[in-house]
């Protein structure tokens, strides 16, 4: 049974600033919130739906298919759903890959990317304030558990570039190939938004690399899509490194 007022409270989280001020989000589906239990988040509660059966092992809160699409945020409820703690990001590193991203809009793209970070065993994203929130839904769902492996952190990217000693690698359309590039052992690999790309401020933030284009008509694709340019770019990077 789930009362009124976890409802209202569930439903709230749909929005940024309730997640902000509760420090609570919602994840849906078995797997993602058997990872999240695995990885150690704080899980208040989990609802089920009665024929859902994958997550009996766990102490789950029964309610009926309505309810559960009530409190939903997809269009078809998968039958599991999760109330968690938001996460406490630790320091960031002095080495490795990073990855930073400049006002990324769509949470798709941020969930998308989040799991090829987990994929290429990058621990840490940095976003600036313009970047859409990690615990939107839709980015939440897309970033298939990963999110309980690599931390998030919110900043004023030209500060911390203006601070940091790693070298940062910035996406540019008419930058030099990708291919050509010196890719160092430690960095930090920066992508702007999906529009308009890295905005002019952070332009001069380090070395400019672009992904070329192989297509006979080079104006008939405008640029790649941000989470699919960061997995070749994140690929090409552990090849030449060697990890």
């Amino acid at each position: 049974m789930i009362t009124k007022n976890k409802i209202k409270l569930i439903k709230s989280l749909a929005r940024k600033k309730n997640r902000q001020q509760s420090h609570l989000f919602v994840v849906e589906g078995y797997k993602s919130i058997r990872e999240l239990k695995n990885a150690g988040l704080g899980i208040q509660e989990i609802y089920v739906t009665q024929d859902a059966k994958e997550l009996d092992d766990l102490e789950v809160i029964h309610i009926s298919n309505k309810e559960m699409q009530t409190i939903s945020n997809q269009t078809t409820a998968p039958g599991y759903l999760a109330v968690v703690e938001t996460v406490t990001t630790s320091e960031l590193p002095v080495e490795g890959l990073v990855i930073a991203l400049d006002g990324i809009q769509d949470p798709g793209n941020l969930g998308t990317i989040i799991r090829l970070a987990d994929w290429f065993n990058v621990k840490h994203l940095i976003c600036n304030h313009g970047t859409v929130d990690l615990y939107n839904p839709k980015c939440v769902q897309a970033t298939m558990g990963s999110i309980a492996r690599v931390q998030v952190h919110y900043m004023d990217l030209k500060e911390f570039f203006s601070r940091t000693k790693l070298p940062v690698l910035v996406t540019e359309m008419e930058a030099p190939s990708l291919y050509d590039a010196q890719l160092p052992k430690n960095g930090i690999l920066l992508l702007g938004n999906e529009s308009n790309g890295v905005s002019a401020e952070l332009l001069k933030s380090g070395s400019r690399i672009s992904i070329p284009s192989y297509g006979e008509e080079q104006e008939a694709t405008e640029s790649l899509n941000v989470a699919t340019a960061t997995a070749i770019i994140l690929a090409e990077w552990r090849r030449s490194i060697g990890k």
